[in-house]
């Protein structure tokens, strides 16, 4: 797997390790508070973008365009964002919260931007971006 695909698979390899890692951690140590953002390493950043990897894979002509680069590093940034503040939250700092929203805002656009890039994939008729 090559290119952005590659790269997304690559990401969620990352994403994969950390979130496993983070489960381990609350497992040794009993302290779960950071659940959700284990779940969200493993939901977002494992699942997600192994699923967008392959989407990417398999339809090469659409992880050609600008804008799918865009969506990588846009998703890449605010995975990261969101992550951050959400260890921010639950280790009890508020100051996570505009960290988290971001992210989340963040997420939400590059979601979109990949509805937009993945739609006419699915189609007949629809000219590449």
């Amino acid at each position: 797997m090559t290119g952005l695909a590659g790269r997304f698979f690559a990401s969620a390899l990352i994403y994969a390790v950390l979130g496993m890692s983070l489960g381990l951690l609350m497992g040794i140590t009993k302290d779960h508070t950071q659940m959700p953002t284990h779940a969200h390493l493993l939901l977002i950043g494992w699942v997600s973008f192994t699923l967008i990897g392959f989407f990417y894979h398999l339809f090469p002509e659409r992880a050609s365009s600008r804008w799918a680069n865009v969506h990588f590093w846009l998703a890449q940034a605010s995975i990261l964002v969101l992550i951050a503040g959400l260890a921010q939250i639950f280790a009890g700092y508020e100051s996570g919260e505009l960290f988290a929203a971001v992210g989340s805002i963040g997420l939400l656009i590059s979601t979109v931007l990949f509805a937009i890039i993945a739609w006419p994939a699915f189609g007949r008729g629809h000219a590449p971006l």
